[in-house]
């Protein structure tokens, strides 16, 4: 008889280190080599070695999320490859404006993407989640992708008015500050409506959430 493979363990704190390790090794590698008053020079080369370090950690957690967890979602491969586009305009060209580009590209992506598969009648998020919403019904995969779509697009145009109307260090504090709790509870406020449309919590269906790579 041959042995059927373990499954790949499942871990909520994992995830969370997929999502977000990225932008918290930005944040730190950044802040350690920000300069204390106002110096551009030193603030560029803060943001090259900060971007430096962002895209080996998005690429790092491509990585563990592929071999220790046993996938990789599309929204992280794409995440990764603009996070590595990007990152590297950055670095070359030495201009802070591609890395804060790359969030607005990426929710704006996945919120027009969400928002035409609803209107074609495709909840894509259906595609991407169903292991993790196991029991979900048809309603609730179309007002889930519905309602992630225009929180997507909400995204990217705080994204933009922060880019444009603030510096670099208020713009990247957001990004942690602002961003990070809206989403956790945007995903949490979810809830109620997964439980109505069938969504089986006793199989920890809740521990997953669309990726953003940020």
């Amino acid at each position: 008889m041959t042995d059927t493979p373990a499954p790949k363990p499942k871990s909520g704190l994992a995830n969370l280190l997929v999502d977000y390790g990225p932008i918290i090794v930005f944040f730190g590698v950044y802040k350690y080599f920000a300069p204390e008053g106002d110096n551009p020079i030193q603030n560029v080369i803060a943001v090259v070695w900060g971007t430096g370090a962002f895209m080996i950690a998005a690429v790092a957690a491509l990585l563990y999320s592929k071999f220790r967890l046993g996938k990789v979602s599309p929204m992280l491969k794409l995440s990764t490859a603009l996070i590595v586009f990007f990152g590297g305009l950055t670095v070359i060209l030495r201009d802070p404006v591609f890395v804060q580009l790359k969030p607005t590209l990426i929710y704006a992506g996945f919120g027009i993407a969400l928002l035409v598969g609803v209107w074609r009648g495709h909840a894509l998020l259906k595609y991407l989640l169903e292991a993790a919403f196991e029991g979900l019904d048809a309603e609730g995969w179309r007002k889930l992708s519905l309602r992630w779509g225009v929180f997507f697009l909400l995204l990217a145009v705080t994204n933009e008015v922060l880019r444009l109307q603030f510096d670099f260090e208020t713009w990247l504090a957001a990004k942690l500050w602002l961003f990070l709790p809206a989403t956790f509870l945007f995903t949490f406020a979810q809830v109620p409506m997964l439980l109505k449309h069938g969504l089986a919590v006793e199989e920890d269906a809740l521990k997953d959430k669309p990726h953003t790579g940020e």
